[in-house]
């Protein structure tokens, strides 16, 4: 079978590259900035950029000298989010876990190296973790990314665990062994904790949503201040976490059967 990189069209390669630069830290960037990170020449990328700002997958920031993102990939994303099957099943359960507990509650999958979250029930308080969809978090030190982790195969979470982890907060566990001790624990009691270990002011909770092998396909959490998360009220929600993802779990594998 020809290798697959065999197809691809160099130009379009290019481009991806080149969308590939804006993230969370870096909404806008610069010509320069831009040909300096893919390896190109200004005149390349720049033609490149115009090609893709007609399209609308780019568009000039106001002051006309950065990039950013434009609007066509957000009405894309969109798109994929509003078909993405587990989010269709968890959004009731979502809802009323927002409401019972009054804290926000969030949806999130894997997309290669860390956790997307890809839907969110706000809580009502005035003091209330923020979060939106689209917004992406590590996997060692966060519920959602170390429920996941605890229901994958051991070696595929040991091999995502080998690169550097970073310390965000003082709790952080920058350890793989000491990680994957927890992913033990995790399997045994439902249920992930990220204890102050991403954001010094947040305690959050989250249990995996599995596939028919067993499988983690998502997370669903609840983060919350510090002050409103003690062990007592992290165990009642985590509890309540682990009966709502079996139940969307087993949603999901009817809607398979039925496909």
């Amino acid at each position: 079978m020809p290798d697959a990189a065999a197809y691809n069209v160099r130009v379009i390669e290019r481009a991806m590259c080149i969308l590939g630069c804006f993230d969370d830290e870096h909404p806008e960037r610069g010509l320069s900035e831009i040909a300096q990170m893919v390896n190109l020449p200004a005149p390349t990328v720049l033609r490149i950029l115009a090609t893709l700002q007609s399209a609308g997958y780019v568009e000039r920031s106001a002051g006309g000298q950065k990039y950013r993102l434009g609007p066509r990939l957000v009405e894309m994303g969109l798109s994929i989010l509003r078909r993405l099957p587990v989010r269709r099943e968890a959004k009731p359960f979502m809802v009323e876990l927002a409401r019972r507990f009054e804290e926000t509650c969030d949806l999130s999958v894997f997309t290669g190296s860390d956790m997307l979250c890809v839907e969110v029930a706000q809580s009502e308080r005035t003091l209330r973790i923020a979060a939106n969809a689209g917004y992406r978090s590590p996997l060692h030190c966060t519920a959602s990314g170390k429920a996941f982790l605890a229901h994958i195969p051991s070696e595929e979470a040991i091999a995502m665990l080998s690169t550097r982890l970073q310390r965000y907060t003082e709790r952080t566990l920058t350890s793989p062994q000491r990680v994957m001790e927890q992913l033990a624990e995790i399997r045994v009691r439902g249920y992930a904790i990220d204890d102050a270990e991403f954001r010094p002011e947040v305690r959050a909770v989250a249990a995996a949503i599995l596939d028919r092998e067993g499988r983690a396909i998502a997370a669903i959490g609840i983060p919350a201040p510090v002050g409103r998360m003690d062990d007592e009220r992290l165990h009642e929600i985590g509890t309540a976490l682990v009966e709502v993802a079996r139940e969307i779990s087993v949603r999901l594998r009817g809607r398979e059967r039925k496909d």
